[in-house]
């Protein structure tokens, strides 16, 4: 998963001094608050707590990020380099996560985390379908423990495998970039009406529904959907602060709430996801283009800021040390969540020096001054233009 920082020109007036760019840490803490939800879910807290909302705010920022970056590389050459794309997503991705996947299966052989004697599922996990192995052999048969969130990494890799010759076919024969995102919308429709018609014609499963990338695909295409269409960090929206502010983050809040508060079985795994991915838009617009405003500024905290640099390798291994943590230490559940919490950030941290800095110096070398950069618009503050480079993956 791509993080990269996008900068924007700041208003004199939201109190952030001109310097040619402008990082925006409130996408790290977009990051944090998703691992945070999807970590309290799994330590114990599912029934307070809806880590599935996480997963959604996780798959929106990809598709927005990844966007960004085509659009902003396609609008500078022309034209999209497909091996430096795969080149930056196989070392930022793959390193962390088969580092930590080969750590799960070792520590499973060892007994040190306790789960099936015979992993038939990691082959599929290998290949990056551990989403479809699920829904053939449940979420426990064959797999390390922990692993089986991998299942989402699975929907944002076959994404990464398709998005960027969708992106470059729309390009040439839908010139307009808001009738690029209507083609986008009209594929989010499709996704509803084939989830609908899983549930109440072939009566599917919830696991069927929750992790294939044919029926979640969509909370992908709604960030792409925004990095096309009033890109808050490169366009204008025609829209004013105020109205951002205080009608549509509002109504956005509302309707995520909304979203979460219905109970029931065919909307849960139907309309839910659809109506998460049109709530997100206001808030992500509003977090790019306000980091300075004042609910904003908690997600750029430092700590916010830390944790979501390390969001991505603390996703793929936090499940793995709650697991061991219940299994082998005694305590009650609020300490077994903050000892699990510490040696997650820990291994995290190890993650990061070890793997994740050594791949970043690596895509340097093949890639020199490859990364999607356009000019700050210091003078036009009405239509920001954004400076992207990426930093560590998320998820």
């Amino acid at each position: 998963m791509s993080n990269p920082s996008v900068a924007v020109p700041i208003r004199p007036s939201e109190g952030v001094a001109p310097a040619g760019g402008f990082h925006i840490p409130s996408l790290d803490g977009i990051r944090a608050v998703s691992f945070l939800t999807v970590f309290l879910a799994h330590a114990g807290l599912e029934r307070w707590v809806p880590g599935y909302l996480g997963l959604t705010f996780f798959f929106f920022l990809s598709g927005y990020l990844i966007t960004t970056l085509l659009r902003l590389e396609a609008e500078r050459s022309d034209r999209i380099d497909f091996r430096g794309f795969y080149i930056r997503r196989v070392l930022r991705i793959l390193p962390p996560f088969y580092a930590v996947f080969a750590l799960a299966l070792a520590l499973t052989g060892l007994g040190v985390l306790r789960g099936p004697e015979h992993l038939t599922g990691w082959p599929f996990q290998a290949l990056q379908l551990t989403n479809y192995y699920i829904i053939r052999s449940g979420w426990w048969d064959g797999l390390a423990p922990g692993t089986w969130v991998y299942w989402s990494l699975a929907v944002e890799e076959h994404f990464y495998l398709v998005f960027p010759f969708l992106f470059c076919w729309l390009r040439g024969a839908v010139p307009d970039r808001r009738r690029q995102a209507l083609v986008l919308i009209g594929l989010c429709v499709v996704v509803l009406v084939w989830r609908c018609w899983l549930v109440l014609g072939l009566h599917a499963p919830k696991d069927r529904l929750y992790v294939a990338t044919d029926t979640r695909i969509d909370s992908i295409l709604f960030g792409c959907v925004l990095a096309l269409w009033c890109n808050p960090a490169l366009d204008p929206t025609g829209t004013s602060e105020q109205a951002w502010k205080r009608a549509w983050l509002p109504a956005g809040l509302v309707l995520l709430l909304l979203s979460v508060a219905v109970r029931n079985p065919v909307y849960d795994q139907t309309l839910r996801y659809t109506l998460q991915g049109i709530a997100l838009i206001p808030l992500f617009v509003v977090a790019v283009r306000f980091p300075a405003w004042g609910p904003v500024r908690l997600l750029n905290l430092p700590w916010m800021r830390l944790l979501g640099g390390l969001s991505y390798a603390l996703y793929l291994l936090h499940t793995s040390v709650i697991f061991g943590v219940r299994a082998w230490i005694q305590v009650p559940l609020l300490l077994q969540g903050i000892l699990s919490l510490a040696i997650a950030l820990a291994l995290a941290a190890l993650i990061r020096v070890a793997v994740e800095e050594p791949c970043a110096l690596l895509r340097k070398r093949l890639l020199p001054g490859k990364r999607p950069r356009l000019p700050v618009e210091e003078t036009a503050p009405a239509r920001p233009a954004a400076l992207a480079h990426e930093g560590r993956p998320t998820r």
